[in-house]
């Protein structure tokens, strides 16, 4: 039996996306942290997709970032996907979000930390990014990503990097269970026929040539991710064992955390 690991977890603006709504569950999964004073502002609504800014959770441009950070780097392919029903508040609101939960089996491991605290999982329950329904009706929905990330959808292959987080308390806020954690926006690439890049970004498909496209409008800004798109793993494996760790730094907002008794 395959050992399983479980982890919590770009328009109009006049129907704007209250992104609070989806509590922490798929924000915690996608390594992501969503801002609250500016969620609103932050979040734009094209076709059938409502993509949304988020904050990152630890630094993942460069190979070094994940190096340093990352305890594993996986190639993983979405299998199927679960709803996660609305909070009673939402469906009496009459607006929300339906989560989901997306099942993840991991087709190899590309990298791994020498001291890494737990082996690579053979597959875990991935929160993901699920819809926002409006006018009551939660079957009336549109998809919701984060800029720059896949939804993560069955179907499709991916690279993560990610790492194992111990159970955390943070005071007034719900205990954090031990998780496998991506470290943001960064360290989730597209990687369907094996070609980095290529595949679902944003609940959209996205070709190696539209991948290639964005490291140029990238230039001097591009991220792991766009200097290897259109690449294979082998590049991003060169790119990997050739880095190296740098101090790790403190990032994002300072929270209170102690280890969960």
């Amino acid at each position: 039996m395959p050992r399983t690991e479980k982890t919590s977890g770009r328009g109009r603006t006049r129907r704007r996306t209250r992104l609070a709504l989806l509590g922490t569950a798929a924000a915690v999964a996608l390594g992501t942290g969503l801002a609250v004073s500016d969620r609103d502002e932050a979040t734009a609504r094209t076709e059938d997709v409502i993509v949304g800014q988020g904050a990152d959770h630890l630094p993942n441009r460069t190979a070094s970032d994940w190096v340093t950070y990352a305890d594993h780097v996986l190639v993983v392919s979405a299998t199927s996907e679960k709803e996660v029903a609305p909070t009673q508040q939402e469906v009496e609101r009459g607006e929300g979000t339906v989560g989901r939960t997306v099942a993840l089996t991991v087709d190899k491991v590309l990298w791994s930390r020498p001291d890494a605290p737990r082996p690579a999982p053979d597959a875990w329950e991935y929160s993901a990014m699920g819809w926002q329904f409006q006018d009551g009706d939660t079957g009336k929905r549109t998809k919701m990503a984060l800029v720059d990330q896949p939804r993560v959808e069955p179907g499709h292959r991916y690279v993560m990097a990610i790492r194992w987080e111990a159970a955390a308390c943070s005071p007034g806020d719900d205990p954090e269970p031990a998780q496998w954690r991506g470290l943001g926006e960064g360290s989730e690439v597209p990687f369907d026929s094996g070609v980095i890049g290529q595949g679902e970004l944003e609940g959209r498909p996205r070709t190696a040539a539209q991948a290639r496209s964005a490291k140029l409008k990238a230039g001097d800004n591009a991220g792991l991710e766009d200097q290897l798109a259109g690449r294979g793993e082998d590049a991003l494996v060169q790119e990997l064992n050739a880095a190296h760790p740098h101090e790790p730094e403190a990032f994002g907002p300072a929270q209170p955390r102690n280890n969960c008794a």
